[in-house]
């Protein structure tokens, strides 16, 4: 079943029709809007996030208190955090505890952060595994963990979102900024891949 024909796509297609139909906007704003998000949506802007959170103290400690306001900060948000639309909470990965990230209901995400979903991430299996058994669906990514490091599961919803801040290389003290974000991969946002 692909996702144009999920019952959910045929909801939204119904409501997009209303809302034309009554006048409040066309197909082609409709696609303009979603066509401008999704440019400016990808995994770059939440490594931007991660590489200035390695390099300025302050900034990860804003980062990790107010996800939304330091979005806006860098300016890969709305200048108004509540205008985001969800909360960012971002999980930072340390050497005791390994984050990863979830919707176990349907596949809430930071698009803007990290780009369009993977398909793997929508999944029912990895929604579902994810919290029951963690280290068996990182292994699976190729993420072996010791068995001391815990590993935490945040679960996203409409409300909330979830970003995981990955632990800074070894190694990587002479690289500046830019240099940093080109190490961090969605999967290490997500948490299903070391950085």
């Amino acid at each position: 079943m692909s996702h144009v024909d999920l019952p959910v796509a045929a909801r939204v297609r119904r409501l997009e029709e209303r809302v034309i139909a009554a006048g409040l906007t066309t197909e082609e704003r409709l696609e303009s809007f979603l066509r401008e998000f999704l440019v400016r949506a990808a995994p770059a802007n939440g490594a931007r996030l991660a590489a200035r959170a390695w390099t300025d103290p302050g900034f990860r400690e804003r980062l990790l208190a107010d996800g939304n306001a330091a979005v806006a900060e860098l300016g890969l948000g709305p200048a108004d955090p509540a205008r985001q639309g969800y909360r960012l909470q971002v999980v930072a990965n340390t050497a005791r505890v390994h984050n990863v990230i979830v919707c176990t209901l349907c596949s809430c995400y930071p698009v803007p952060l990290l780009g369009p979903s993977p398909s793997w991430y929508k999944s029912h299996a990895y929604r579902a595994r994810v919290v029951r058994e963690p280290r068996a669906v990182l292994a699976e990514f190729g993420t072996v963990l010791p068995d001391e490091v815990e590993i935490a599961v945040w679960d996203s919803s409409s409300e909330a979102r979830y970003m995981v801040l990955p632990r800074r290389p070894e190694g990587t003290e002479g690289l500046a900024e830019d240099g940093l974000a080109g190490l961090v991969t969605r999967e290490g946002l997500i948490g299903t891949a070391l950085v």
